[in-house]
């Protein structure tokens, strides 16, 4: 069976108006959504889909680097085709992480299994989710939206964004515990804190609002510093103060192993669109196994990513892979974050969600059909889908739907 045609399709889902929220340091202004995801055709007749980065970059490498370099190729061969993208080197490794999961989902579908079984076999049969939204508002919006989420789906865990300053920051963690209960667990994404300009989060007040929240029960404190300054994070943890989280950001294999082997982090995070499909973070997943590490998935886009990310996360055990993020938006009707229909309508069918459990599916491939009709009702939209303006030092940061890229600073 070989392959006949590669095609990625990049997409927006605009909001209705551009929404501008508030936060220590500057705003944030959200314009649109983006989406990825990829078509191979075969000569069996055969056609798999993949979910990519959502940016331009990762689509014209798509439809054209990888796509003349893997018309005709075997899918019976797979390392032969991997071995064919590898000497391009890791320019290309993100791109070809849809191609991975489309090619996946062909073979599954060749042979009549799910993709977990080509990965090994799954030891889940369900894949436990949380609840994540939560982006600067006032700390009585945060405690009221996370009582929302939770409630949804029966998430025994939400995660926020929190940048409102130290003691607003702290004061929000205190009424999202009152309002969910004891039980119910609260991941802090501090993405934002060491983006902040003039008033981002110093090492040592990152401490300090560690040791604030530790008795609240937190699940993991998440990039609280800057990504690349792995001995911070190290030096972090070794304090056991609260679980700490990151990986996110990393943009390769060799990176996500210094923060493993390097004792960085008690929770490593890695989404298959954004590192190099589902071999990669299998080998990430199995590198967290070998260290006695936590995995939990970031997963910031569809439900074809989601399901992408489960085949990979039922293939171990809740040990290790522990968690899997469902972002919650506001179009499914409850007034939280913002709308994304494109994340549902990808698919012509809505995942099944008991219990706070995604229930992994037997039926063939990825076990999705992909609605393509989303191509024409979702046409791109050129330009950053976020902006962060900072008030000091004066500048803009620009965010594609990459998320293992740097932000980008200028006009």
């Amino acid at each position: 069976m070989r392959i006949t045609d590669i095609q990625a399709f990049l997409l927006s889902c605009p909001m209705p108006e551009p929404i501008s929220l508030a936060f220590y340091g500057g705003v944030r202004t959200i314009y649109k959504r983006d989406a990825l995801f990829v078509r191979i055709t075969t000569d069996a007749g055969i056609t798999g889909f993949g979910p990519g980065a959502a940016s331009e970059t990762v689509a014209e490498t798509i439809n054209s680097t990888l796509r003349e370099l893997l018309i005709g190729e075997d899918l019976d061969d797979p390392d032969g085709i991997q071995q064919k993208v590898d000497a391009l080197g890791s320019s290309v490794a993100v791109a070809f992480g849809a191609i991975n999961v489309a090619l996946y989902d062909i073979r599954g579908k060749a042979a009549g299994c799910p993709v977990y079984e080509l990965l090994g076999g799954k030891v889940q049969d369900s894949v436990r989710l949380y609840g994540s939204a939560g982006m600067y508002q006032t700390a009585e919006e945060y405690a009221a939206e996370a009582k929302i989420v939770v409630d949804q789906k029966g998430f025994t865990a939400y995660k926020y964004r929190p940048a409102l300053g130290p003691e607003e920051d702290l004061r929000t963690v205190h009424l999202m515990r009152e309002a969910v209960g004891p039980d119910i667990g609260l991941c802090l994404d501090a993405h934002g804190w060491f983006r902040m300009g003039d008033r981002s989060y110093t090492p040592e007040l990152v401490e300090q609002m560690a040791n604030d929240i530790a008795d609240l029960g937190i699940t993991w404190l998440e990039e609280p510093l800057p990504p690349e300054d792995r001995d911070a994070y190290g030096e972090l943890r070794r304090k056991r103060i609260v679980p700490i989280a990151a990986g996110e950001h990393e943009t390769s294999h060799e990176g996500f192993m210094k923060l493993i082997e390097g004792g960085c982090v008690d929770v490593v995070q890695a989404d298959v669109p954004h590192h190099g499909g589902l071999d990669s973070v299998k080998a990430i997943i199995a590198a967290c196994q070998e260290h006695g590490l936590e995995f939990a998935f970031h997963n910031w886009g569809t439900e074809l990513e989601t399901i992408a990310d489960a085949h990979v996360g039922a293939c171990f055990p809740r040990a290790t892979a522990a968690w899997l993020e469902y972002p919650w938006y506001a179009h499914r009707g409850q007034p939280v974050m913002y709308p994304f229909p494109l994340a549902d309508e990808i698919l012509s069918e809505p995942l099944v969600i008991e219990g706070g459990e995604l229930i992994m599916p037997k039926t063939p491939g990825l076990g999705v059909e992909v609605n393509e009709g989303v191509i024409k009702k979702y046409p791109y939209i050129k330009g950053a889908w976020s902006i962060f303006e900072i008030d000091s030092p004066r500048q803009t940061l620009h965010l594609s739907g990459d998320h293992a890229l740097v932000w980008d600073a200028g006009k």
